[in-house]
């Protein structure tokens, strides 16, 4: 079985176009939340995730959660906190039925637990080391965990030992789950990537081979940036996307 997984599409709609294009076909599409938020097309971003016959899982991220108005925008930096004020005010009644049904923590098998943030706290934590790594490890009892919201792709592994260690996820270095070292894997993001790199990211897990391969795909970041302008968002919004930060 082939699996994508993408996170973090944050309304950018040619990202999310180009990604499941690069993608191809897949026999399950796991989203892992923040479908919405800084970008220009949100109704489009939900639209097009629920045009793929492959769609099976998605989460709520923190900025879903915020546009539906069902977390404080207080914890937002002011450029974010308009774009979610102008996320609310876009939003129609289909994509806001659709990510108000949205989970923020599932176990959708016996071997992944998927969370936005941790699965510590599934919409706010930010996985950045592995001390926070190490500490999340207790929060679930599964193999895998696939996580977003940090927009950088990674892998935390925890040795039989207890040793837990970080690494960049990155294209042509596939990971193969072949012992009994328990993972947090992170795919990146496709809308808005924070590593330097300004391309979508995403990762394919086959469960057959149980590997996990993570990819990068360029596209059209000025069409993204002229929409955010058009859109009356703040330009850093736009600029950020042409640095991958």
């Amino acid at each position: 079985m082939r699996i994508g997984i993408i996170s973090d599409i944050h309304s950018n709609v040619v990202a999310l176009e180009r990604a499941l294009e690069a993608m191809g076909t897949v026999d399950a599409l796991w989203c892992l939340g923040d479908v919405v938020g800084y970008g220009p097309n949100p109704n489009e971003c939900v639209a097009l995730l629920l045009a793929q016959p492959s769609l099976q899982i998605c989460l709520t991220g923190n900025h879903d959660a915020a546009a539906l108005e069902r977390v404080s925008w207080k914890g937002f930096n002011a450029h974010a906190r308009r774009a979610i004020q102008w996320t609310h005010d876009q939003l129609n009644r289909h994509s806001l039925d659709f990510l108000s049904e949205r989970p923020d923590k599932l176990q959708p098998d016996g071997d992944f637990t998927l969370a936005h943030a941790s699965p510590r706290d599934p919409v706010w934590e930010y996985i950045t080391s592995p001390a926070i790594a190490r500490a999340n490890f207790e929060h679930f009892n599964t193999p895998l965990c696939l996580v977003g919201h940090s927009h950088v792709p990674a892998i935390y592994t925890r040795r039989e030992d207890g040793r837990v260690n970080g690494q960049t996820a990155a294209p042509g270095l596939p990971l193969v789950v072949a012992d009994k070292d328990r993972r947090i894997i992170n795919p990146g993001s496709v809308g808005q990537p924070r590593d330097g790199d300004p391309r979508a990211a995403f990762a394919i897990w086959d469960s057959d081979q149980r590997r996990f391969d993570f990819h990068r795909v360029a596209y059209d970041v000025a069409a993204t940036q002229r929409r955010i302008i058009a859109a009356g968002l703040p330009s850093s919004l736009a600029a950020r996307l042409g640095f991958g930060r």
